[in-house]
């Protein structure tokens, strides 16, 4: 959700700043229960995410007998913990070049363990009754036309291209430079600031937009309009101060400690053979978002109706 690369280093020190349920990185007490032990599992800052951690939590809990602890980590943070083997597992990983280079190809702390089956796009949206009175604002070419009407105290003289977590993927400030749009991208903070803003935006016809992403369980209430960015193209966002294009459809997989892999046990077949759909995951993270249900409530629901998916997750490898 993305989504979502910190820009720039975060100190190792920060590992230690993150917990969960009083879980933190640096905790490796071990409280191992059957062949399974301690499962130690990333949580990123977006309920996508969470709704994947919460599923895998819970079969691994109730079907394999893991301990697992939870470690509620942005995402540079996480693939820190992989070298120290504080961080078993990341589980739903948007790209990031930078990391995968860093950790898997040069400090060989980690590798991929494949697919989520879950297909990412993110982009800048509009609240569809903008997009129905000015469908000529979903080029992006049209844009400055319509800066003045974006414009909040946060962004001044400039339209606001609102965006959430500062640590998500993004190369907004980048594309609002090179296209030389009138606008200041302007941080909400989180995914829940940017889903009240788009809510709000459609229910009282208010001009706002900003960065989001699919998939996302808000997308099946308000069907928020994509803006079409230059074309991306292989290569186009290599450099990310000279970004000028869209952001690429992402295929979001798992990535793990080398550790964690070449011991081979069930939490890590687990992962492995996790594979869901977008649907799947929206209707999960509505259980957490929308109905306000405890994450292992909303995951025991889905378990429990989808019998076959969990009986092949759990198969050995």
């Amino acid at each position: 959700m993305a989504r979502h690369s910190v820009l720039g280093a975060v100190l190792v020190g920060a590992l230690a700043l993150a917990g969960c349920g009083g879980a933190k990185v640096g905790d490796t007490s071990s409280g191992a229960t059957g062949d399974c032990g301690t499962f130690n599992l990333a949580v990123n800052p977006w309920v996508g995410y969470e709704a994947n951690a919460a599923v895998l939590a819970y079969v691994a809990e109730k079907e394999l007998k893991c301990k697992v602890t939870k470690k509620e980590l942005k995402e540079e943070v996480a693939w820190q913990g992989f070298g120290t083997g504080e961080v078993d597992a990341v589980v739903e990983n948007w790209g990031h070049d930078d990391l995968r280079k860093k950790y898997i190809d040069e400090q060989k702390t980690a590798v991929s363990a494949g697919s989520t089956g879950v297909k990412g796009q993110i982009g800048w949206y509009v609240p569809p009754w903008l997009a129905k009175e000015h469908p000529d604002i979903l080029d992006w070419n049209n844009l400055n036309k319509y800066a003045d009407q974006f414009k909040t105290s946060e962004s001044g003289d400039k339209g606001q291209l609102l965006d959430g977590d500062p640590s998500f993927v993004t190369n907004d400030e980048a594309l609002v430079k090179n296209l030389n749009l009138n606008y200041k991208v302007v941080y909400g903070g989180s995914e829940t600031a940017l889903i009240q803003a788009f809510r709000q935006a459609e229910k009282d016809k208010k001009w706002v937009i900003g960065y989001f992403y699919s998939p996302q369980w808000l997308l099946n209430e308000v069907k928020l309009e994509k803006v079409k960015l230059p074309e991306y193209k292989a290569g186009c966002d290599t450099d990310a101060e000279k970004v000028a294009c869209d952001y690429p459809d992402y295929d979001l997989d798992k990535i793990v400690s080398k550790k964690f892999a070449d011991a081979n046990g069930p939490a890590y077949n687990l992962v492995k053979n996790f594979k869901w759909t977008n649907e799947d995951q929206n209707t999960v993270a509505k259980y957490i978002a929308e109905d306000q249900m405890k994450p292992e409530d909303a995951a025991k629901k889905w378990v429990e109706a989808n019998a076959d998916k969990i009986k092949a997750w759990t198969a050995k490898a």
